[in-house]
């Protein structure tokens, strides 16, 4: 999705609209780039017809929902520093980018 072009008044939709979808974005990048990182088959072209790749795909959120929510995988699979994170309006970038290269 875009987001509005240009600078936008303080509590206007316009500009919580495209707050949103830029953090959406965000998040969405982090976990794509730690799975990517744990699951190497995600750095290059999936060849695979639609339908496989879809239960590829589908299968490695499962075991990423998995190793988080697991109280013995957890502290393993996403230590601490693992996401980007805001503070004081700067995102702060962390260690999958570093590895995801």
């Amino acid at each position: 999705m875009n987001v509005y072009p240009g600078q936008h008044p303080e509590g206007s939709k316009e500009r919580i609209f495209k707050y949103r979808i830029c953090r959406a974005r965000r998040v969405v990048e982090n976990v794509f780039g730690l799975a990517s990182s744990v699951f190497r088959m995600l750095r290059k072209h999936v060849l695979l017809e639609p339908e496989k790749a879809q239960l590829v795909v589908i299968t490695v959120v499962c075991l990423h929902n998995f190793l988080r929510r697991s109280p013995d995988s957890a502290a393993i699979y996403t230590p601490p520093g693992t996401f980007d994170y805001e503070e004081n309006g700067r995102v702060i970038e962390d260690s999958w980018r570093a590895t995801s290269n």
